[in-house]
């Protein structure tokens, strides 16, 4: 963080951190250090609590009967015995007093740790994700581009600002960037790796009809398209509404063909329902309501 802020004064961030963290420590507040009392009622709504035992009853005969039980008073005389203790605490051989919860020391500080880590991830959160983005976009980068990368970058520096950079800022103040081969330019204004380029299949141009003759570049472009709104739009101007049926499918005529095919076997399904044979007794098969009409009228 030094580092990064070099013009913010840390040691007084620091300070307001540490006197937040103390703050939340008397209050009992830190997340995942909170001390949990027992109630300083015994008798609570849903039944009897021993302090002793740390136990609770719902019945309070069955409490009675516990206070007698060895256990209980086995459990009554240690809980007495650390009351005494951490009452009277004990002076240590340079005669300063011992403090009354060792434990309660070694979690407040793993707390202070935490709270501090904590904070500090919160505060550099953006220079986390930018790490992050960095190292991704060496990663796609061959070693001659990370090597072109840092001379340029070493190049900047040294040279610094000139005459001629200075009557350039009078102008756009833009860089023109080198692309003679027309590459697609990435997250920092500059041109993607060629073997990028090649690898998803850029420079294949896929045109679709249905879009208004849209050509998309590269097959995962295309692919995306079919869900897109202009796909969608398109089909539904043709009259199509089931458009899941429809991909990989980007000529008008075709689109027409296939959604005439599905009408027309959609109709004859529905036609196909409506035809039920029945058969009578004597081995007879007629149109269903035939049938009915004659078991209404006493023939069959």
């Amino acid at each position: 963080m030094r580092r990064t802020r070099p013009l913010e004064n840390i040691d007084a961030l620091f300070e307001t951190w540490d006197a937040d963290f103390d703050k939340s420590w008397t209050e009992n507040t830190i997340p995942g250090w909170t001390v949990d009392t027992a109630p300083s009622d015994p008798t609570t709504t849903s039944g009897v609590f021993c302090k002793d035992c740390e136990k609770e009853f719902a019945n309070p005969n069955v409490y009675k009967a516990h206070l007698t039980g060895k256990k209980h008073l086995r459990a009554a005389e240690q809980r007495a015995a650390r009351l005494a203790d951490s009452s009277a605490p004990a002076e240590t051989s340079n005669g300063a007093a011992r403090p009354a919860s060792t434990l309660r020391l070694k979690e407040r500080a793993i707390a202070d740790r935490e709270n501090r880590v904590r904070r500090l991830a919160g505060a550099m959160t953006q220079e986390r994700g930018d790490t992050r983005v960095n190292v991704e976009r060496r990663q796609g980068m061959t070693e001659r581009e990370r090597q072109l990368e840092l001379e340029a970058l070493f190049a900047d520096t040294e040279v610094g600002p000139t005459l001629d950079d200075a009557s350039d800022s009078d102008s756009d103040g833009e860089e023109k960037v080198y692309n003679p081969l027309k590459l697609p330019l990435a997250w920092d204004g500059k041109p993607i790796p060629f073997w990028l380029y090649k690898l998803h299949g850029l420079g294949v141009e896929f045109p679709c009809e249905i879009c208004g003759n849209f050509v998309y570049m590269g097959r995962r472009a295309f692919d995306k398209h079919f869900n897109e709104a202009r796909h969608i739009h398109g089909l539904k101007c043709l009259g199509i509404s089931n458009t899941s049926l429809f991909r990989e499918i980007t000529g008008i005529e075709d689109a027409l063909k296939l959604w005439d095919k599905i009408q027309r076997e959609k109709k004859k399904e529905e036609s196909g329902r409506d035809v039920v044979q029945m058969e009578d007794a004597e081995g007879n098969v007629m149109p269903e309501k035939v049938y009915y009409d004659l078991q209404k009228q006493g023939l069959l």
